[in-house]
């Protein structure tokens, strides 16, 4: 029993060492119109070590993924990144719209402003290849509203084009 609990303690400590290399700033969520089935998540993140943020899950959403948004030929695309987005150690990544970001699809309800989202991001660790999760709790930026970090939600990163996505 000894044993039993010296190797939980290790898992904790382990599992809390690994939480350590992530650091997540101004996380926000857009907010959504009723019926729309999906929204993105923004945010800053900052790691100690070479990690991956690999997926998510949240109870608003049925669905939590990677995405980049892109230039093809004059045309601006979203995709999914399958292997997810590397941060490099000390050297910050921005998730804003028009580029990387987390889509949170088959949403449960409608996200207003003042609400809050409760996310659980998993990483994997880029040397050990052992995943690990960070629960964050994001704002909600109401519709046309700015987010407070000077965000524009008006950058063809629209509403609409996240509403019938489906892979």
């Amino acid at each position: 029993m000894k044993r039993l609990a010296l190797t939980l303690a290790s898992l904790t400590l382990c599992a809390g060492a690994f939480a350590q290399q992530v650091t997540i700033h101004s996380p926000w969520v857009r907010g959504t119109v009723p019926e729309q089935k999906a929204t993105g998540l923004f945010m800053n993140i900052e790691a100690a070590q070479d990690v991956r943020l690999i997926g998510g899950a949240s109870p608003v959403a049925g669905v939590v993924e990677i995405h980049e948004m892109s230039m093809d030929q004059g045309v601006m695309k979203m995709r999914q990144l399958e292997n997810g987005l590397p941060i490099a150690k000390g050297q910050p990544v921005e998730l804003k719209p028009g580029g990387y970001h987390v889509m949170l699809m088959e949403l449960k309800q409608p996200l207003k402003g003042g609400d809050t989202v409760p996310v659980t991001l998993t990483f994997e660790d880029a040397a050990s290849k052992k995943q690990f999760t960070q629960q964050i709790q994001a704002p909600v930026t109401e519709l046309g509203q700015q987010h407070g970090s000077g965000h524009d939600h008006h950058d063809g990163h629209g509403h609409e084009g996240h509403a019938g996505h489906k892979h």
